[in-house]
């Protein structure tokens, strides 16, 4: 368990509710103690192509879990936590169609299944690969995925890591001292801020490249430039498998990985502590507010029967606005539904137009050039634009969708008297499968297709000129008849290579619009379930507490009605259980608002406005 003191409190409130016979209030804390029960911390290594991601996971478990070679790429994902025992499985995920497929493979032969040597492309739909580590590192909860970079960060791989943002408690940027960052290394890292709490640069290969301070000092600047802050670690992985070989500490300070373990225990590991605690207090302070309000409203009653009138007139009235609350006319479910339908038509119009711009620029670049003399670095090019944009688009997506629920947790404040936990919000993302941009079939136009047009062509101007020439006397076949063959001949080619180069255009325009209206379709439905989810999500979330606070306040009344019903001698008796049960319940509440002053000490997080960028 990764916060002991949270699940102690959240059992000891479970065992109140069933004391005091409030199951409905039971079924919260089964939630927040399933969610503490999964100590995960996941922590996504992102970065372009060859930058030493799989090398840093290796170097940070002591362990060649991930494949590393020259020319050898990440093609899946891999999850690196800790086990007992060493373990390595893959994973394949049945979607809306069947189950989760799990199938346990040797640790050695994993490279086999998730390397582009061993699976090109992913050929074997493989969702990621999980590896079990009796590590001290990943004792704690600790989670690295080492994602594939293969096309670069605006590449299908980078929009699927980005719609994996939501999810993660930290990313590492990693690139490597060759070079300053890139404008999409750049973009990512803004993007990133938006939708991960810890976001870190990672400075690989130092040992390689001594002039690593200076593009240190370069990437610095960057970020500066674009009002970035995180962490940055220079560090050599090479050099940590090394000491960590031969037990030099020396040359573990050198490879600079200790700030960086550092941080991953005391800053991610623990601020998803903090987050669980904070999330734990909020529960169990809701839960017990809502166990002594009947409590509260018996003693009033008992120890001044004359307030009987009055106390019930305020429960009452408190219930009709918790029961309000649950109506669908309720102000927070307006907001809600509006501002899903309001966002659902936003997250579409955004996303139509960045691709409509593209379009139009591929098309540009088509009618400017040849397509089959361009089209690898013409596809490269239409790849990265398409993913940045849907990426920019999710990312735009998830701040309104958190800006929204912002909104919906205001409004249903106002109308209920009871203390709310914080809105714990995460998103599944984007992650739909969309086919490569598609290469039209050219026409073939050799030596042997050139000759036949040419003749073809050649054949009817010689004819042609012959036949007039011969009403001068000369023959079928004069000089001015075979140079108007060679001439027709020559115009004949180079008008059906005009024709061939316009169908090549043609087709290839096609061929992005078909890709424009598939991504289109794909990203859009994919960004209607999230918000569906979402939607949901919030809906459930405050309708439960809704319906708790309106059964607490339905059970207060009654307890008030029958609290004068009471004899004298059985008064003072139940005066004193009465008080002696809420000191228990104010024993739960100051446990759990110490848990969430520790948890609060850490700082809160900022909302977002949910503003296109």
């Amino acid at each position: 368990m990764a916060v002991p003191a949270a699940v102690e409190l959240v059992d000891l409130a479970l065992k109140a509710t069933t004391a005091y016979g409030r199951p409905d209030l039971g079924g919260r804390l089964l939630h927040t103690r399933k969610r503490l029960a999964d100590p995960d911390v996941r922590v996504l290594i992102v970065g372009e192509f060859k930058q030493g991601k799989s090398q840093l996971v290796n170097a940070l478990v002591n362990a060649p879990v991930c494949p590393v070679d020259d020319d050898i790429a990440t093609a899946v994902p891999t999850v690196v936590k800790h086990a007992e025992t060493t373990t390595a499985a893959l994973v394949r995920d049945g979607g809306d169609e069947g189950p989760t497929e799990r199938t346990e493979v040797p640790a050695g032969q994993l490279a086999q299944h998730v390397s582009e040597a061993g699976n090109p492309g992913n050929k074997a739909m493989l969702s990621y690969a999980e590896v079990g580590l009796p590590r001290k590192l990943l004792a704690g909860g600790l989670v690295l995925v080492d994602t594939p970079g293969v096309g670069g960060l605006g590449s299908a791989h980078g929009a699927a890591t980005m719609s994996a943002l939501p999810t993660a408690d930290a990313v590492l940027l990693v690139s490597d001292a060759a070079q300053e960052y890139t404008a999409p290394e750049l973009e990512f890292l803004q993007s990133a801020m938006a939708l991960c709490p810890n976001v870190a640069c990672v400075l690989t290969k130092t040992d390689l490249y001594p002039h690593w301070r200076r593009i240190v000092e370069l990437d610095r600047g960057h970020l500066a430039g674009i009002g970035v802050e995180a962490e940055f670690f220079p560090v050599s992985s090479t050099l940590r498998l090394i000491a960590a070989k031969n037990q030099d500490t020396t040359l573990m300070d050198e490879s600079g990985f200790r700030p960086l373990v550092d941080f991953l225990l005391k800053k991610v590991v623990a601020q998803s502590d903090d987050l669980d605690r904070r999330s734990a207090g909020h529960d169990v302070l809701s839960v017990a507010d809502q166990l002594g309000t009947g409590m509260k409203a018996e003693l009033a009653v008992q120890e001044d029967p004359q307030r009987m009138e009055g106390l019930v007139r305020e429960l009452t009235a408190a219930k009709g606005r918790a029961d309000e609350l649950r109506q669908r006319t309720s102000r927070w479910q307006i907001t809600l539904n509006d501002g899903t339908a309001d966002l659902q038509s936003d997250i579409d119009y955004d996303l139509r137009d960045r691709l409509r711009s593209i379009g139009r620029e591929a098309e540009q670049l088509i009618d400017d050039a040849d397509p089959a003399e361009v089209w690898d670095q013409f596809a490269q090019w239409f790849h990265q634009q398409v993913s940045s944009a849907a990426s920019a688009n999710f990312v735009w997506a998830a701040e309104r969708a958190r800006w929204l629920a912002g909104q919906v947790a205001e409004h249903f404040a106002e109308g209920a008297d009871v203390a709310l936990p914080r809105l714990r919000f995460d998103d599944q993302g984007i992650a739909g499968r969309v086919d490569p941009l598609e290469q039209p079939e050219a026409e073939k136009f050799g030596v042997g297709n050139k000759l036949f047009t040419g003749m073809r062509g050649g054949y009817g101007g010689m004819l042609m000129i012959g036949m007039a020439t011969s009403i001068a006397g000369l023959g079928l076949l004069n000089p001015l008849s075979l140079g108007a063959g060679l001439l027709f001949g020559g115009k004949t080619v180079r008008d059906e290579r005009k024709r061939m180069l316009q169908k090549r255009r043609s087709d290839a325009k096609q061929a992005v619009r078909r890709h424009v209206d598939e991504v289109t379709f794909q990203i859009g439905k994919d960004s209607r379930d999230m918000l569906r989810r979402t939607q949901r999500q919030l809906r459930d979330h405050f309708s439960a507490i809704a319906e708790e606070v309106s059964t607490s306040l339905a059970a207060s009344v009654a307890a008030a009605q029958n609290a004068v019903k009471t004899t004298g001698s059985e008064r003072e008796r139940r005066i004193r259980d009465l008080k002696a049960e809420l000191a228990r319940i104010d024993v739960l509440a100051e446990r759990a608002r110490a848990l969430v002053a520790q948890a609060d000490s850490a700082g809160p997080r900022a909302v977002t406005s949910g503003k296109r960028t």
